[in-house]
């Protein structure tokens, strides 16, 4: 069965240091599901068993055991070339992505060629009480809407989200940084006019200024913009 063929071609893959190291960088996962096999090993995975007729049952094995499986399986969904199949994997899966190294690797190239039917899936993903789904919604805003099919209703949707977790604010705060570095005289009122809260208002600023693409006088003027954490 190939959900046993791929356990056990996992861990023949573990690299215990790895293992023990890639823990210590998810906290929300339980460190004994980590096997620790390394990204390279599971893309080439990916790229085998995505192949595969009978991969179906894999991935509609859910939950999976193992942080690796579902890395595995975040890989073979962004390897998808069916968009409308892909889609329904991808809401099959997210309520079971759990940390945010699946949520942010899980980047299905169909996508970019299907900007309607994301956007309408990103509308109902942002509006998921699930940490990783909303922080998934917004992962696809910044990667697909911030260029040529850029539109100010897009930062809104993101500005419109209240939220205490940590990984959902620390993806806004990232959004925010990459829309400033790509779309900056639209994006900079948000920040101007203290729109976020502070927290993800700050780290948007920090993110900022430790990009490579801002400029160090826009720099300078985002460090004037930071506001009290009280």
């Amino acid at each position: 069965m190939i959900n046993d063929e791929i356990k056990k071609e996992l861990k023949a893959l573990q690299d215990t240091k790895y293992r023990d190291f890639q823990a210590k960088l998810i906290p929300t996962v339980d460190p004994a599901s980590v096997i620790g096999v390394r990204t390279p090993e599971l893309r080439n995975m990916a790229k085998r068993y995505a192949k595969e007729k009978d991969i179906d049952l894999f991935l509609s094995s859910l939950p999976h055991d193992t942080f690796d499986e579902n890395q595995l399986h975040a890989f073979i969904l962004s390897l998808m070339k069916d968009n409308e199949e892909c889609l329904k994997r991808v809401d099959a899966f997210l309520p079971y992505v759990d940390n945010w190294a699946t949520c942010d690797q899980m980047s299905p190239k169909i996508f970019g060629k299907h900007k309607k039917e994301l956007l309408a899936a990103i509308s109902k993903w942002i509006r998921s009480k699930s940490t990783y789904t909303v922080r998934f919604a917004v992962g696809m805003l910044m990667e697909h809407f911030l260029d040529d099919d850029f539109d100010m209703k897009y930062p809104e949707m993101v500005l419109k989200i209240r939220s205490e977790e940590y990984y959902i604010n620390m993806m806004r705060a990232w959004y925010f940084a990459t829309a400033l570095a790509k779309q900056y005289d639209a994006v900079i009122p948000i920040i101007e006019d203290k729109k976020l809260d502070a927290w993800t208002h700050n780290m948007t600023i920090r993110k900022s200024v430790e990009s490579n693409r801002i400029s160090a006088e826009t720099k300078q003027y985002l460090r004037s913009l930071k506001v009290s954490a009280d």
